[in-house]
């Protein structure tokens, strides 16, 4: 739980959880009956021995004020006991009004206790008097925490009904302070079902007012509030502009506590941007302002938040450390609910490095605290996540007996919200015991609960999840029919999305997409199965391309054509057949199998299987559930099959790059993934054969694969690969489009080698090498260090020398600044890049910030801090043909359903149809070498861009010159023999198997 939004509801900056307490005047003003305790600021009634009716009252309304003032230090159960009494004496009297008031405050406590069935009851009853009364004012305060219940139990549309009843009211009365409470409170609703525009109508409205009123606390409010929704629809700058403001007031009415909030509020902004190094420095700031005023309870709660961005880093160990510190001073001050909610972030983290025996006590210890303050949310939280531990310990029973308490208390406070999630978690486990109609009837429970409470996405999960138990019994038929409603719900909440929260959404989908493809495939329908992985990936990628390109013209012509559209079988066989391409597309089915599936260019499929080693052969392939909370995509698992096969691969080519290369290594993997198709694949070594992987697939070297005869993949085959087959279909068609635009004179000398390059070939290139190198921050054991990154003369060299080759200026150190680069890019025709690419930037646990993986190391200065991350790539628009990051590491990202997200999509997306990348660190004088001579096979005329990589790669391996390559490809010479053949040096794939092609081979 994030702590800055209880913050600011004490700060007047978000007051939907602060509920209007009912007093009466009378008690005010009768000082006789009640004195002040010295020192504690609480009433206390005076002792009378006889009391007249008007005493009774009288000290039913001292009673309400003492209440009030027991809440206020959070008291709950003497604020229960003092206003049951009041309620009790009350209806004695047979005073109506205070017998309202009585009930509604009664009503706070159950809320705040998370009694909201009772919360309810208690505020009906306590409307049902007033409207009889003809209590108009009081109708409203009843309304406005009626609906304050139903937002905290997730109805938000219920919520907005009964706060738009209550706004109507005090504009009819002219509350203008509780008018402005109520539009925050619709704001705030609004934002929670995704009514984005309206809740940033009602905060601007509360902020025109506010301004208008000049309440500068109330403006501070609504600017928070407009934070909010612009966080949630992904426009962080702007969010953060509006949390500045509100910090801005703070400052200038010398508030230093609304400072401080207004500090942790914009930390919670950059820490939901992913900026978690600078919402920790922020959280610093905000603790310090904390301390000095010595506000130690709040400060507890904001390290509470600072301990959550640093486990949001994977810095486990130092986020429990300030959790610790959190407890120290939430126990010293007897801060129940803050020790409760942190004792469970500590367990989380405990969780998360394996050591379940700690998170367990843990979690027992909120357990605790949530039975001491009766706390029902909190309680039902602690029993959840203890069951997950008994869960992953395979403890069944346990875990059954802890998820069927927190379903009772869900039922018991009519929490619709947790009674679901709580049904699905034991539906699972039903399943994982082969309880499978238990698992349907609490699956199908949890999926109406979706549908009630309008949770399209629990309602797609739901389905998926019940789409599982029919595949375990083999009912194909129902389990393709709930899947295929699954992913229309899926599809149907991508409208909207930005390209980042389109990438993390379908990492929630790719599960549902493998369970259809293995169901499809049981039934033998080949065909659907390869539509459907197909529809599955790269769809981001395909949306974002398809509206990036050079012209109105295209972009109009392919946003209405079925490439942008979801892909159909004679859809997939036309972009075969359009590109004379083979196509290759691999399906890793939860680590037990691998579907191959291979396109001719005559439109032909052929769809091939191998089952791993310890999974079930002869049937359907049973899979795991995906969770209910949390990401459900998972590349492959770290001890699976795959992932061994390429992290040993890696370790051959890579780490042993010195020594002989590991054959054993190259053909067990060829063995996986070329062996089952080599007979489908194209005899003519020049015909372009397209990879499409998946997971770690996107990791694997094809080119240095080795069959059992010793002969690379590259020696048979023109390699290129790309996320999806849409997107290879759109980058190609892309390509031909540029192609077709420029003249053939100005793009090839005809066969001369090693002559400058004809004027067109080079015009408006950008070529960088060696800029000045960035300082970047690297994690250490105490956090972050700034490091300067290192000098590559050899990329100096290369660029230089390519610069030649095109008779054209290049940029090298000083000279390569970021600000410079970012001007130049969107009219460079070519663009190679000789730096250092940062694989790392943007995953919080290596570069302290979260953001689409990759960034390229540039010159800093002129307000650019050297790194051109891909982010900032991905908001351009290039008209490059081709785009080189002669780098380290390129070619790598963070692995997602959408395909490997990093330089290499970015680069695509922003209107690259062709880029080549790395796959690990290269070698600076090898990678030199190989890139002249690139683009010496290319200037030839006589090849692709596809076939140049490949005959500079077979250059290295055979230790050729570009001119005794170029004599062997017209002889059509291959090697007769490979007695004696060892690669070492530049031979070494190490060297010449890191470079791929994306996109268009042309």
């Amino acid at each position: 739980m994030r702590y800055s939004a209880y913050l600011l509801s004490l700060a007047t900056l978000i007051a939907l959880v602060v509920p209007t307490l009912e007093i009466t005047a009378k008690a005010s003003q009768s000082p006789e009956f009640f004195e002040e305790t010295k020192g504690q600021g609480r009433y206390q009634l005076a002792i009378s021995e006889t009391k007249t009716e008007e005493e009774r009252q009288a000290e039913a309304d001292l009673l309400l004020l003492r209440g009030a003032e027991q809440y206020r230090i959070r008291q709950l159960q003497e604020a229960l006991q003092s206003w049951e009494r009041a309620l009790e004496i009350y209806r004695e009297v047979k005073d109506l009004q205070g017998e309202a008031r009585a009930l509604g405050n009664l009503g706070i406590v159950a809320s705040n206790l998370g009694r909201y069935q009772q919360a309810i009851e208690l505020y009906e009853q306590s409307l049902a008097i007033k409207r009889g009364l003809g209590d108009l004012e009081g109708q409203g305060v009843t309304l406005e925490n009626l609906g304050d219940v139903y937002y905290h139990l997730e109805d938000y549309e219920l919520a907005i009904d009964i706060y738009e009843r209550s706004l109507a009211i005090a504009n009819e009365t002219e509350d203008i302070s509780r008018a402005l409470r109520i539009l925050a409170s619709l704001g705030e609703s609004c934002r929670r079902i995704g009514e984005y525009q309206k809740s940033i109508a009602f905060f601007e409205q509360g902020l025109i007012i506010s301004r208008d009123k000049k309440s500068q606390s109330s403006e501070a409010n609504f600017l928070t509030g407009l934070g909010l929704a612009y966080v949630d629809i992904g426009q962080y700058e702007t969010a953060i502009i509006f949390h500045e403001q509100s910090l801005s007031i703070a400052r200038s009415i010398d508030h230093k506590s609304a400072e401080a909030y207004a500090l942790a509020n914009l930390a919670s902004a950059n820490d939901a941007l992913g900026q978690y190094g600078l919402a920790i420095y922020l959280y610093e700031q905000s603790i310090e302002i904390l301390q000095n005023l010595d506000e130690q309870a709040a400060m507890g709660r904001v390290l509470g938040d600072m301990g959550d961005s640093y486990h949001n880093l994977g810095q486990y160990q130092r986020a429990i450390g300030i959790y610790e510190s959190s407890l120290e001073i939430l126990d010293l001050f007897g801060d129940k609910q803050g020790q409760g909610i942190v004792l469970h972030s500590l367990g989380n983290s405990y969780l998360s490095l394996g050591n379940y025996g700690q998170a367990e006590y843990l979690y027992g210890q909120s357990l605790m605290v949530a039975r001491d303050i009766s706390s029902a949310p909190m309680l039902a939280n602690a029993l959840g996540s203890l069951g997950n531990v008994f869960e992953i310990r395979s403890e069944y029973e346990q875990a059954i007996s802890l998820y069927q308490q927190q379903l009772e208390i869900a039922i018991e406070v009519g929490d619709r919200t947790s009674e679901g999630i709580a049904l699905g978690k034991l539906a699972i486990i039903h399943h994982q015991l082969g309880n499978h109609q238990q698992a349907i009837k609490l699956f199908e429970q949890r999926l109406a609960i979706a549908r009630e409470i309008k949770h399209h996405e629990r309602e797609a999960l739901g389905l998926n999840n019940l789409g599982a138990v029919f595949l375990a019994l083999g009912d194909f038929s129902r389990a393709e029919s709930v899947f295929r409603q699954s992913i229309e719900i899926y599809e149907s909440l991508r409208e909207n999305l930005l390209d980042d929260q389109l990438i993390a959404f379908a990492d929630t989908q790719a599960r549902t997409y493998a369970n259809l493809e293995l169901t499809l495939t049981a039934q033998n329908k080949i065909e659907e199965a390869l539509a459907i992985t197909e529809r599955g990936r790269g769809r981001a990628f395909v949306l974002q391309f398809a509206s990036r390109l050079a012209t109105e013209e295209e972009r109009a012509a392919l946003e209405a054509s079925p490439m942008a559209q979801v892909p159909t079988v004679v859809e997939i066989q036309q972009i075969a057949r359009e590109t004379n391409t083979t196509l290759v597309t691999y399906s890793l089915i939860f680590d037990q199998a691998l579907y191959i599936w291979v396109v001719q260019p005559t439109g032909e499929i052929e769809f091939r299987e191998m089952v791993f080693d310890g999974s079930a052969e002869g049937g359907a392939i049973i899979n795991p559930i995906a969770a209910i909370d949390g990401p459900v995509y998972r590349s492959a698992a770290p001890d699976s099959e795959v992932s061994d096969l390429v992290a040993g691969l890696r370790a051959t080519v890579v780490v042993e790059s010195t020594g002989a290369v590991n054959h054993e290594q190259l053909q067990e993997l060829h063995k996986m993934l070329i062996d089952p198709i080599a007979d489908l694949l194209p005899s003519d070594p020049n015909s372009q054969v397209a990879f499409i992987p998946q997971g770690e697939l996107f990791l694997v070297p094809f080119a240095a694969l080795q069959d059992d005869d010793g002969t690379y993949l590259i020696e048979k085959h023109t390699i290129l690969t790309a996320p999806s087959i849409q997107v290879f279909g759109l980058a190609s068609r892309e390509g031909s489009l540029r192609l077709r635009s420029e003249s053939e004179d100005h793009r090839f000398l005809s066969g001369v080698v090693g002559a400058a390059a004809p004027e067109g070939l080079g015009k408006n290139a950008l070529v960088v090498g060696n800029p000045t190198m960035p300082t970047v921050w690297l994690p250490t054991d105490d956090g972050f260090t700034e490091t300067q990154l290192s000098y590559l003369s050899g990329a100096e060299t290369e660029a230089k020398a390519i610069g030649d080759f095109f008779d054209i200026p290049v940029l090298t150190g000083e000279q390569a600044t970021e600000a410079r680069i970012k001007q130049e890019l969107p009219n460079a025709s070519l663009i190679h890049l000789a730096t250092h690419g940062l694989l790392d930037y943007g995953i919080p646990e290596s570069s302290g910030v979260l953001d689409v993986p990759g960034a390229v190391a540039l010159a800093p200065g002129n307000g650019e801090d050297g790194l051109l991350t891909s982010a900032e790539i991905l908001q351009m628009d290039l008209q490059a043909d081709l785009a080189i990051l002669s780098a380290c590491d390129t070619g790598r990202g963070r692995i997602t359903g959408d395909g490997v997200v990093g330089l290499s999509r970015a680069l695509i997306t922003a209107g690259v149809p062709s880029v080549i990348v790395s796959l690990w660190a290269v070698n600076d004088d090898s990678t030199s070498i190989l890139m002249q001579r690139f683009y010496q096979f290319l200037a030839t005329g006589e090849f692709t861009k596809a076939e140049a990589l490949r005959q500079a790669q077979l250059s290295l391996l055979y230790a050729e010159d570009v001119e005794t390559r170029l004599e062997a490809v017209r002889a059509s010479a291959v090697p007769t023999s490979r007695e004696g053949f060892e690669p070492v040096g530049d031979r070494h794939p190490y060297h010449w198997a890191p470079f791929v092609l994306i996109g268009n081979g042309l």
